[in-house]
């Protein structure tokens, strides 16, 4: 029998944006089902080996923000500078489905943007 144990702090932000802490060898099947294409890896410690190698078997592009330096205590938390890098690579590789767009896109929220790529709807 298998168990689907979510990591730590788990939750869904956004339709295809989730956040969670530290995962573990547990939370592997868990995470297999979610289909995830990108982590991006907010934290100064170091992911563990069996977290990339989980990631590199399964596809999954690691993103961490620039200026993560081994200097920095882990306990530190997140410069501004790096949760806005965080902020652009998400809202990149959300827009880059829309990049052939002509038309001024006027979206009243983030969740609307992420139902018109989740249906695959044309925007025009």
């Amino acid at each position: 029998m298998s168990y689907f144990v979510p990591p730590c702090n788990y939750g869904m932000v956004e339709y295809d944006l989730s956040r969670s802490g530290q995962c573990h060898q547990l939370n592997f099947p868990f995470l297999e089902r979610l289909n995830l294409r990108t982590v991006i890896y907010l934290s100064h410690d170091e992911p563990s080996q069996p977290f990339l190698s989980f990631l590199e078997d399964q596809g999954i592009a690691l993103i961490r923000p620039k200026g993560l330096d081994a200097d920095i205590p882990e306990s530190s938390p997140m410069s501004e500078a790096e949760v806005l890098f965080a902020l652009k690579v998400y809202f990149s590789l959300l827009l880059v489905h829309i990049i052939h767009c002509s038309r001024q896109l006027n979206y009243k929220s983030i969740t609307e943007l992420n139902e018109r790529k989740r249906v695959g709807s044309s925007i025009k």
